[in-house]
């Protein structure tokens, strides 16, 4: 039999194409650094050929990394199909879900107790890490990822459309000198979602006010996070019309209800195509649909 390289520096491989850096990929894998340096160094030799070009605080695949990716993750990902189904418990089916925190509180886990009557043997392991899409066949099964667009090698459906809403404290419309013109916002500080950089620019183009200088931006990596910082009067959230809605929080108001603005972000249902095939995710992927076309009904 044709000897075959460490399992755990193909390991390494797959994981530090799809992240692009040796650190992520270290994390995910919980090695150091050097520890998975050392395994990609290792599979290079076997092959005797470079796999990446090495860039500041990056690994980027060269043509025969590229050619050795395409080959080599779909069977790795089989593999680790291949031996959760064997240690897997009798009857359950289970989905490693991506799924970003806010997201999860506000729009999926209010309807869980109803997937579980429909569905009792399927179980969700939940993931709200980062990097949710690179992730996927190492250590995810699906991803409810917000984007503007997704890498059309991936199956990708489209969950939902949404508007940029201006969101701050109460007293900033009630109070002695209120908000009113959005002008007025260059003296605030705007708070972004780290994902969605571009809801501010899209809002002030259309309010017709041009590009707007803040007095400071401050960047956040948790939607739940933004919103109490925005009642707290710690700044103005450019957020989606749902994570306000869902909110419910009488300490926030929408400023300028009368600018309707589509944001340029859509949160998507992501998985590799063959993963649609396997049961759990197909499960779960028709049941989350079913249930978005009955709230549109």
């Amino acid at each position: 039999m044709r000897r075959l390289p460490p399992l755990g520096s193909i390991e390494a491989f797959v994981q530090v194409a799809r992240l692009g850096s040796i650190k992520a990929a270290a994390e995910e894998l919980s090695l150091s650094a050097p520890a998975l340096s050392r395994r990609i160094q290792s599979l290079e030799r076997f092959i005797a050929k470079p796999l990446f070009a090495r860039r500041h605080q990056a690994m980027v695949l060269n043509e025969d990394g590229e050619r050795l990716l395409v080959q080599i993750a779909p069977v790795l990902d089989q593999l680790s199909d291949a031996v959760e189904a064997m240690t897997a418990g009798s009857g359950l089916l289970r989905l490693r879900l991506g799924v970003l925190p806010l997201f999860a509180a506000q729009r999926l886990f209010p309807h869980l107790g109803a997937l579980r009557q429909a569905h009792p043997e399927l179980h969700l392991d939940i993931d709200t890490a980062g990097h949710g899409i690179a992730r996927l066949g190492d250590g995810l099964d699906a991803v409810i990822a917000l984007g503007r667009e997704i890498d059309p090698a991936l199956y990708a459906r489209r969950f939902d459309r949404n508007s940029v809403y201006v969101i701050g404290a109460r007293h900033l419309i009630e109070g002695p000198r209120p908000i009113t013109h959005p002008s007025q916002l260059a003296g605030q500080t705007a708070l972004l979602h780290r994902e969605m950089p571009d809801t501010i620019g899209a809002w002030t183009t259309a309010a017709g006010i041009g590009p707007l200088k803040p007095m400071a931006v401050d960047l956040f990596d948790s939607g739940g996070l933004m919103l109490e910082a925005a009642a707290q009067g710690l700044g103005i959230a450019f957020m989606h019309a749902s994570h306000f809605n869902h909110a419910n929080d009488p300490r926030l108001v929408r400023l300028f209800p009368d600018i309707e603005v589509e944001s340029p972000y859509s949160h998507w249902f992501v998985c590799r195509p063959r993963a649609m095939q396997t049961r759990p995710v197909k499960m779960f992927h028709d049941w989350l649909f079913t249930l978005t076309d009955e709230r549109e009904d």
